[in-house]
């Protein structure tokens, strides 16, 4: 288990990863963006309900950014495909 300081650090560097990426895709236009920007509201949805649940069930603040790191890691491999 990593530091919880060094784990949220290592979520934001990720995710500035992944936001290059999308504003990339977004900048290219066409059906590839539109699809982009519609997935990247959906998923904010999705996993900021699947935090709340987390810590409303009694999980911790590590296992919330342990899951965003799951998350990120996916959109970047998706979008480096």
């Amino acid at each position: 288990m990593l530091n919880p300081i060094c784990a949220a650090f290592l979520l934001a560097v990720e995710a500035q990863k992944v936001i290059e990426l999308r504003l990339v895709r977004i900048a290219w236009g066409g059906a590839d963006a539109r699809s982009e920007m519609m997935s990247m509201v959906g998923e904010k949805v999705v996993a900021a309900m699947e935090a709340a649940n987390t810590l409303m069930a009694g999980g911790t603040h590590d296992q919330v950014v342990a899951r965003y790191r799951e998350l990120v890691a996916d959109n970047t491999r998706r979008l480096t495909a």
